[in-house]
């Protein structure tokens, strides 16, 4: 054969090869939460919303399954644990089989976020979790019950406590057409004051020649260790959703580093390079374009160019308070963003949606 011929063949085998590739897709997401929101309430209103979703543009949603210690949806292990299925809120419809079938018949991928992660309850310590799991509760150095911004928290080291989370986890990978799964601030997550019960510090003094924890919450290498306990952990939760469903996307969405770990003991960084995190959503809720250039300024400087493609922003876009992003602003956001490298993008929460007429 003539090289000329053979080379024609190569270019042609080539071309072929990068033509079969798949072209991966931005992801441009929301939250949907059951909190200032009807999203979920009824089949209706799970239509209008994926309805609403496909017209902004929106091909990913992240939907809560785990809220203030109950599901959204009719759960076998939560009702093991403390006799309650499903959030009465619902009746008898199940909202993420609902919404799931919804949005792929719209062509919308669903995600099931966990939202509450490790922590059990908000406001007030006396639930059905406390009270039939007392073993559980999370323990600030004077031995309080474990408490921030008025969340009440598990002891996120706690080995039955992992062992619910991951059950309730891989319930939803196995009994859902899910197409993900996701942490949040809350998971894997605990506050940095947490560690004192009786179990870490044995655990802790166990690896450490019998040496109590520091009382000071902030030390430095305390820190460090109850974080690497939590990336442990969710490399384990990582594989074993993959062995049910490999095609399952496990992302997370953590607050901003090193914020995350110095707070929340979230050293997510480490769980990008560690390979068990295949999309993170750090939490970027600033309220004000310079703010919110500063903080992808210094992102760039915690993750390479190649893992950029696995970062998608989350952007703050209201609350239940009334606070509602301007469409403006919003656009910038969205274009600095992507002069830096970041493609994809989730908004917090649903609910804007109705109120900005702006296409993803």
């Amino acid at each position: 054969m003539k090289k000329s011929a053979l080379y024609l063949l190569l270019f042609i085998g080539v071309q072929l090869h990068l033509f079969a590739q798949p072209i991966a897709i931005p992801i441009k997401g929301t939250w949907i939460t059951n909190v200032a929101s009807d999203a979920l309430k009824s089949k209706k209103n799970i239509k209008e919303t994926i309805r609403l979703c496909k017209k902004r543009g929106i091909n990913n949603v992240y939907v809560v399954v785990w809220n203030n210690g109950e599901t959204m949806y009719p759960s076998k292990v939560a009702e093991s644990y403390i006799g309650v299925k499903q959030s009465k809120v619902y009746g008898s419809m199940d909202p993420l089989k609902e919404i799931i079938e919804c949005g792929h018949k719209a062509g919308i991928k669903v995600h099931a976020w966990f939202e509450f992660g490790f922590a059990y309850n908000y406001g007030d310590s006396t639930c059905n979790w406390q009270k039939k799991y007392p073993e559980w509760v999370g323990r600030d150095v004077k031995g309080n019950h474990l408490q921030k911004n008025k969340f009440f928290w598990w002891n996120s080291l706690h080995p039955e406590v992992q062992h619910f989370m991951s059950k309730l986890v891989l319930e939803v990978v196995t009994n859902y057409n899910i197409d993900g799964i996701q942490g949040d601030d809350r998971l894997p997550a605990m506050p940095g004051e947490g560690g004192y019960d009786e179990l870490t510090k044995k655990m802790y003094a166990a690896e450490h020649m019998g040496n109590m924890p520091p009382s000071n919450s902030k030390d430095s290498a305390w820190t460090q260790w109850r974080a690497d306990k939590l990336s442990a952990y969710i490399k384990t939760l990582y594989q074993s959703v993959k062995k049910v469903k490999p095609t399952c996307v496990v992302s997370w969405a953590p607050s901003i580093y090193p914020w995350s770990k110095e707070q929340y003991l979230q050293d997510w960084p480490a769980w990008l390079n560690g390979g068990y995190a295949d999309f993170v959503f750090p939490q970027l809720y600033r309220y004000d374009i310079k703010a919110y250039q500063k903080i992808i300024d210094e992102l760039n400087g915690q993750v390479t160019e190649e893992q950029k493609a696995r970062i998608v922003p989350g952007i703050l876009t209201a609350l239940g308070d009334g606070y509602l992003v301007k469409k403006e602003l919003l656009q910038q956001m969205i274009d600095y963003n992507k002069k830096n490298g970041y493609q994809g993008v989730c908004t917090f929460y649903f609910e804007s949606l109705r109120k900005i007429n702006f296409k993803f």
